[in-house]
């Protein structure tokens, strides 16, 4: 309930704001477009922030807001019985909720589609440093932390314990929570592991890092090439050293992708606005994209070249014609 009540408080702080931007005179004649996005801890949550406001000041007739949510499967969920138009997720979650594999085994939210592809988003298993996890085989037996429930993050871990062989049964304790939540279990020392699926660097590790010893767990290259080979949306990628306190070498990972989606029923001709709006730079020089490359480092990443990486799921028609017009799709 009490999440429930800050998503809702967020929102509507956000809506407020885009209100008194657009004006008093023309706000009743505007429309509101919701963005979830994850909780306040990780990556979505800003960068949905900033691209709901450059959204806003791009396309006249909608009010852009970006608010919080419990990430990437609640984020399908949502879409699929209509509560929100849009979402970040990550694409191998999105792949399985269109299918109806996986979670959403028999529950498959065909009124799923993709906008774009955003960024790369990490695997970032955190221990702390005194808990003698030095690698994926030190796990076992741990306090662990995979995640906040039915997230994305969730949907990771057990990928990779199923490779190492592993269930929630080999820990001594299992208990589900957001990455701010995490952090301050592994700070507390009422946990021992805790897994992050988010670019990097993530505030809520980095924040983690300012008071507590932390490792980087590494996904050693045999277990690499087994997740990858298990699971095709994975691939490899490094976390360069020094990106947290006390980060000395590279730490091998996976990754995935982070995309926009939206309702199906969402209208084609608003969604190749904001499509283009994403895209192309408006009255002031900058793109959407733009926007939230000025001000955080992860949204350098965000670009057209890669718009359509990892896309397993049809495009709404608005941004499939924005990129039939542009050239990259025919």
């Amino acid at each position: 309930m009490l999440r429930k009540r800050n998503v809702i408080i967020v929102a509507a702080a956000i809506m407020a704001m885009a209100v008194l931007v657009a004006g008093p005179a023309c706000a009743a004649d505007k429309k509101f477009f919701a963005i979830t996005t994850g909780g306040t801890g990780g990556l979505y949550y800003p960068l949905g922030g900033l691209l709901a406001q450059a959204l806003t000041e791009r396309v006249p007739e909608v009010v852009v807001t970006g608010q919080a949510g419990s990430a990437s499967v609640a984020n399908c969920n949502l879409i699929k019985d209509h509560q929100i138009e849009s979402a970040f997720v990550q694409n191998n979650v999105a792949f399985s909720a269109y299918e109806g594999k996986d979670q959403f085994a028999g529950k498959p939210v065909k009124n799923l589609r993709g906008i774009a592809s955003l960024y790369p988003e990490t695997i970032q298993i955190v221990a702390r440093a005194d808990s003698g996890i030095k690698s994926l085989k030190d796990i076992k037996g741990k306090k662990l932390i995979p995640g906040d429930r039915g997230s994305g993050t969730e949907v990771d871990t057990l990928n990779i314990l199923t490779g190492l062989g592993l269930t929630y049964k080999d820990f001594a304790g299992v208990d589900w929570l957001g990455f701010s939540g995490a952090a301050q279990r592994l700070q507390d020392k009422q946990a021992d592991i805790t897994f992050t699926t988010a670019g990097w660097p993530t505030a809520a590790i980095t924040e983690l890092a300012m008071s507590t010893d932390i490792v980087l767990v590494p996904i050693e290259e045999d277990m690499i090439a087994k997740i990858t080979k298990m699971h095709s949306f994975y691939s490899k990628v490094v976390i360069p050293k020094g990106t947290y306190k006390g980060m000395t070498a590279d730490v091998p990972t996976i990754t995935t992708m982070a995309q926009w989606v939206v309702d199906e029923q969402v209208p084609a001709d608003l969604v190749y606005k904001l499509t283009r709006a994403l895209w192309e730079k408006g009255k002031d020089g900058l793109s959407g994209a733009d926007v939230m490359a000025k001000v955080h480092a992860k949204g350098k990443d965000v670009q057209l070249k890669t718009a359509l990486s990892g896309m397993a799921i049809p495009l709404h028609p608005g941004a499939a014609k924005y990129y039939k017009e542009i050239g990259l799709i025919k």
